[in-house]
């Protein structure tokens, strides 16, 4: 693992760098008016709690293709962030406007998952470290009696039965102020958490049960397109094409049709910009799960005859998802490359930039070394490097080139706080954009 006090930041390997480096540049010369803009925007649209952005850089476009409002891997993060997020958390708080002093951790049920268990702890160490008295109590259905568990970072978790009483949650002993979900709610919304009195963040609404990715972009988008008239850019450079359609169902070939005409559409869509700037590349198109997350349920298609042709393995492995949450709806999104590269394993990366509250307070690569430059690379065999983001996002270097270290974190920075901006107003508007 690279020292994160390195700032190690892979290559990137794209012979076009032109309009990164035009975007990068325009970015740095409107620092002070695009920090403006984002503090207007927060003092009208309050940020979510916390969040994880997955970005991808092209060279030639940098843009979002994720947004986790349940964010994990807090465990990834480079020691340095820390200090960050324990600040950001106090600011989060002191917004929510609440006397909070007990907070109440729910997370996932999948307890054999000891990396997901690391950032468990990490984050319930961020929060205390914030002034906060933390317990963990866990929705699973089989447990009586608190579960304690040894990590192999040496960290202790102690996991505790949720306890419903009246309009409450509690664990034994310990009836908290907030109630901070951890959990993404694929499942559906639990009943022992229903017409709470205490303050539940992220709200309940906001879980893959009911949350589209296709509403997010489709906010995205509107963010993009605003932030994009305000410095005077290609919106395009920030943001991914995207298309959806109703229920399908792989198993059975029903929708196909239709996911392959859009298919098409947006192929012709990219194929349009990338003539524009001289993209000397194919263009593809990443198929998901309109909901869910653990990249799982997304392929990459380069031609809608792909889906029509489709065999049986192939549509089982995009007929469910975690858990084995049947896939009904998908989002079709531009394919956008990665051409960062990890140079000592010679591996494809991406950043994934985590906010708490307004803040960036952290990040790192996810790095694959056997997925190409158009895969998911969110995928078992990936592992990560953390980056120390602390200064960087926030203070970039006018005396270095626009795609130096520093200024590509502010840049990455500056495309997370835009999606984190679509997800504020997710949650502002009941996660319904003011067209639907």
């Amino acid at each position: 693992m690279v020292s994160s006090d390195l700032q190690a930041v892979p290559y990137l390997t794209t012979a076009l760098h032109g309009p990164l480096e035009y975007l990068e540049a325009h970015l740095l010369a409107h620092q002070s008016e695009i920090e403006h803009w984002l503090r207007l925007q927060w003092q009208e649209t309050p940020a979510p709690f916390y969040a994880s952005v997955d970005l991808r850089n092209a060279g030639f476009k940098l843009a979002p293709v994720d947004t986790n409002l349940f964010p994990a891997g807090f465990n990834n993060l480079s020691h340095s962030s820390l200090s960050l997020c324990v600040q950001a958390v106090q600011s989060a708080i002191e917004r929510l406007n609440v006397s909070a002093h007990g907070v109440l951790l729910i997370p996932e049920n999948h307890t054999r998952n000891l990396y997901y268990l690391e950032s468990v702890a990490t984050l319930q160490g961020i929060l205390q470290k914030a002034g906060l008295v933390v317990r963990i109590g866990s929705m699973l259905p089989d447990m009586k009696v608190p579960q304690s568990l040894t990590l192999p970072s040496s960290k202790k978790l102690q996991l505790e039965p949720l306890i419903r009483e009246g309009d409450c949650v509690s664990v034994k002993g310990f009836t908290p102020c907030i109630v901070l979900l951890n959990n993404d709610l694929s499942l559906g919304r639990p009943k022992i958490l229903e017409d709470l009195y205490q303050e539940i963040i992220p709200p309940l609404q906001v879980g893959w049960s009911t949350r589209l990715k296709s509403t997010h972009f489709t906010f995205y988008s509107e963010v993009a397109k605003t932030f994009a008239e305000q410095i005077k850019i290609d919106s395009w450079l920030i943001d991914p094409f995207f298309k959806n359609c109703g229920e399908i169902d792989f198993m059975k070939n029903e929708g196909l049709e239709c996911v392959a005409d859009n298919v098409d559409a947006l192929l012709s869509a990219i194929r349009r910009k990338y003539s524009e700037y001289d993209v000397p590349h194919e263009p593809f198109v990443v198929v998901k799960a309109d909901a869910g997350s653990y990249g799982m349920g997304v392929m990459t298609i380069h031609s809608a005859d792909e889906i029509l042709a489709l065999n049986r393995k192939q549509r089982s492995r995009m007929s469910s998802t975690k858990e084995g949450k049947s896939i009904r709806r998908v989002i079709l999104q531009e394919g956008v490359y990665t051409f960062e590269t990890w140079k000592p394993l010679d591996a494809v990366a991406e950043p994934v930039v985590y906010t708490i509250d307004h803040f960036v307070v952290g990040g790192f690569y996810r790095v694959h070394t056997t997925r190409s430059v158009d895969e998911n690379l969110n995928a078992p065999g990936m592992h990560f490097e953390p980056l120390a983001f602390v200064n960087s996002c926030i203070t970039p270097d006018m005396t270095k080139a626009p795609n130096a270290c520093p200024n590509r974190f502010y840049a990455y920075g500056v495309i997370a706080r835009l999606a984190l901006l679509a997800a504020a107003r997710e949650l502002k508007n009941g996660s319904k954009p003011d067209r639907f």
